[in-house]
């Protein structure tokens, strides 16, 4: 098993719009079609950063993270090509309030222990 951790800086000024579209849209969709460790969206609170050389990053930190849960690499490249290039997908993505809202998107990579 390993998991795939998706972090996004989604624009601040266009983030209560997404927000609602990911809460009653996209997430409800995406926790019936995969397996989602969770889904957090920020809530406003500051950042904390801590260690031996804390940085504050250009965008600040993600305003978007959730982790998905797969048997294996093979069977995550099948389900992308599966969920997202479905027709229920590709329904709710018609309704994102601004596509060209997401200014970086990390996609990243663990084994589950």
């Amino acid at each position: 098993m390993f998991v795939e951790i998706r972090s996004y800086h989604y624009d601040p000024a266009k983030f209560d719009t997404y927000k609602k579209w990911a809460l009653d849209e996209a997430v409800p969709y995406l926790k019936s079609a995969l397996d989602i460790v969770g889904f957090w969206l920020d809530n406003g609170d500051a950042p904390e950063f801590f260690g031996a050389e804390p940085m504050e990053l250009k965008l600040g930190s993600a305003n978007v993270t959730w982790i998905i849960r797969w048997q294996s690499k093979e069977a995550r490249a099948k389900g992308h090509k599966e969920i997202f290039g479905g027709d229920a997908w590709t329904k709710i993505w018609a309704n994102h309030p601004d596509s060209d809202g997401y200014l970086q998107m990390e996609v990243r990579f663990a084994e589950e222990v």
